[in-house]
């Protein structure tokens, strides 16, 4: 009787153990979709307003006498790189629109 009973709770909990695996043992039947070219543009058009706002606000600040000049210099090229970056990536995005059209 107690043979039984401990092969029924392995094979119950060998039961759970697959069902619970089972998802991530499984392939993939969805392919990860890339977000679509307006996602991309949505995105790195807010990165290069939220970095020009950044410069203006950078230089007000200056001018009010909140920031050194080293700071604002900082501030400045930290946010000249992302607007690039942004940029770089609207352009790029631009032309692989033309590409495709």
């Amino acid at each position: 009787m107690t043979l039984a009973l401990y092969t029924a709770g392995i094979v119950l909990v060998g039961l759970i153990a697959v069902l619970v695996a089972w998802p991530l043992l499984a392939a993939q039947t969805e392919s990860v979709q890339p977000l679509p070219v307006a996602e991309h543009i949505v995105r790195w058009e807010k990165q290069k307003a939220a970095a020009y706002a950044a410069i203006r606000e950078a230089e007000f600040d200056k001018q009010m006498g909140k920031l050194t000049d080293e700071d604002y210099q900082f501030i400045r090229q930290k946010y000249e790189t992302r607007a690039i970056e942004a940029l770089t990536q609207l352009d790029r995005l631009a032309r692989k629109g033309q590409g495709s059209a």
